[in-house]
């Protein structure tokens, strides 16, 4: 009996073993995955932030193929947007985008309009371009989209560095002080996914909610 008890006792000693050995990813060196204690404050005015106009310039790398273009506005109200682009890539010329996230308009250079309900599709088969266009938006003021499982990673000085989700890894290389009445805002990001590089350098942010 000693022996028979032995034998079913091992087995399970070893599954809970191995059920208490967790896999973790190491950090980044000089990152923590703990937000500062600031963070819920910050990211909530952040959130609210959302009727804003920038300009910068966008820069695309994929495996196809790659471009640049300059954003003369993108303009967010709620949610909706307004985006005018121009570049001499793939012909694009002088490019606007309206829409929500369930939906986009795409008016190009030479007058013809689409419509879709699926805007990242709509984009890439006008353009060529792969954008997540619905995560953008919260990615671009330093906020996780809603929806989808993320994680954060924080730097030395306690700002944002990382953000990781749905695949891709969106990289905050630089934060400015662009209005006073709000926290920095990213002024140059890099998103990355299997081989595609997203670059987006903004040279001025102005709150449209603060403006009328």
């Amino acid at each position: 009996m000693p022996r028979f008890r032995l034998w079913l006792i091992l087995p399970l000693a070893a599954m809970l073993a191995a059920c208490t050995t967790i896999q973790v990813e190491p950090l980044p060196e000089g990152m923590t995955d703990q937000p500062p204690a600031d963070w819920a404050d910050k990211s909530e005015q952040l959130r609210q932030f959302d009727h804003w106009q920038l300009v910068g310039k966008l820069a695309i790398r994929q495996p196809s193929d790659s471009g640049t273009a300059l954003i003369n506005h993108w303009i967010q109200n709620g949610d909706q947007y307004n985006l005018a682009l121009s570049s001499s890539f793939l012909g694009m010329g002088s490019t606007r985008l309206q829409g929500t996230p369930g939906f986009i308009e795409l008016t190009l250079p030479d007058g013809d309009t689409y419509r879709s309900g699926d805007p990242e599709s709509l984009l890439e088969a006008a353009t060529g371009w792969q954008l997540p266009l619905n995560q953008l938006v919260w990615w671009i003021r330093g906020l996780p989209a809603p929806g989808d499982d993320f994680r954060l990673l924080f730097d030395a000085n306690q700002q944002l560095a990382i953000i990781r989700q749905s695949g891709w890894e969106i990289r905050y290389d630089r934060w400015q002080r662009f209005l006073n009445s709000h926290p920095s805002l990213p002024a140059k990001i890099t998103a990355l996914k299997d081989g595609k590089r997203v670059r987006l350098v903004i040279s001025d942010w102005q709150d449209l909610g603060t403006a009328q």
